[in-house]
């Protein structure tokens, strides 16, 4: 995938009738279905059962099972209740006869409330003055670990600049934060609400269990670690728009039993805050192969 319009071609799903949608899928450079396109095209199918009036405000999820990059995925779509002011869905993956993922996700109609947020960081290097993952790519491809330049090699609808740079050569233990600006490529104006909600639930997936990773990084890598995730929450604010940088800062408060649970906020690049996400990820290292 190359631009935005190529990533609602597979976030947008075909529908089968009776609750039922199915979709394909890409490769973003891991084995097995992409996390964050799961997410998100359950997201879509439970997006089109839902009264247009009402707006996902929270979303939880399990991955059961990994999912097959050559098989399509149908999901069902359960409606779970329709309220005064919420509405409730209930969404199952499925391939051939094995469920891979299930989401439960909340609507509500536009309400006027209460209002505060916690606010972005200060003083973080704005993107201009950032590499993108093409620009290190093109800058220290011949001494990445191959594994990391492979997934580097991939094209992505997406700009990622993160504001801290690691050495993956640099054997050290890191801050278990991480920083990262990104922006859509190709036009993205005029989107829908609910469609945004879509994308950003596909990008949430990306990063975030980095920041796991960090404070092990002297002994771990993505090359000698197992990282899948396993659970993935989140939570929407604000109306935004993706014409211009946002931030995504996450940190990771615990890493313990082969599991690593991370949270964090999606900023604008003027600091209104959008959404925040949790997710907690398989972390299993890898046994050296004695052959």
């Amino acid at each position: 995938m190359k631009n935005t319009q190529e990533l609602l071609n597979i976030l947008t799903l075909d529908d089968l009738g009776e609750g039922n949608f199915n979709g394909v899928s890409r490769d973003i450079g891991s084995p097995n279905v992409f996390g964050g396109q799961v997410l998100a095209q359950a997201l879509n199918a439970a997006y089109r059962t839902t009264p247009k009036e009402r707006i996902l405000h929270s979303l939880h999820s399990y991955f059961l099972e990994a999912g097959n990059l050559e098989l399509p995925i149908t999901y069902h779509v359960q409606i779970i209740r329709d309220g005064g002011s919420f509405s409730t869905r209930r969404v199952t993956a499925h391939q051939k006869d094995k469920t891979i993922f299930i989401l439960s996700c909340s609507f509500h109609k536009k309400e006027e409330g209460y209002e505060h947020q916690m606010p972005i960081k200060k003083d973080l290097k704005q993107p201009e003055e950032l590499l993108s993952w093409t620009d290190m790519l093109d800058q220290f491809g011949a001494f990445l670990p191959k594994k990391m330049k492979d997934f580097l090699s991939i094209e992505r609808p997406i700009d990622f600049k993160p504001v801290q740079i690691v050495n993956p050569l640099d054997r050290k233990d890191l801050p278990p934060v991480v920083d990262v600006w990104f922006k859509l490529k190709g036009e993205a104006s005029d989107l829908p609400l609910g469609i945004k909600q879509q994308i950003l639930t596909y990008i949430s997936d990306y990063n975030i269990l980095t920041a796991c990773l960090n404070p092990n990084a002297s002994v771990a890598n993505f090359g000698n670690t197992q990282m899948a995730s396993l659970d993935h929450s989140m939570w929407f604010y604000r109306d935004f728009d993706f014409n211009d940088w946002m931030l995504f800062s996450v940190e990771s408060p615990n890493t313990n039993g082969a599991r690593g649970f991370a949270c964090g906020n999606i900023y604008t690049r003027e600091g209104k805050l959008i959404a925040s996400v949790a997710q907690e990820g398989l972390m299993r290292p890898m046994k050296k192969s004695t052959s």
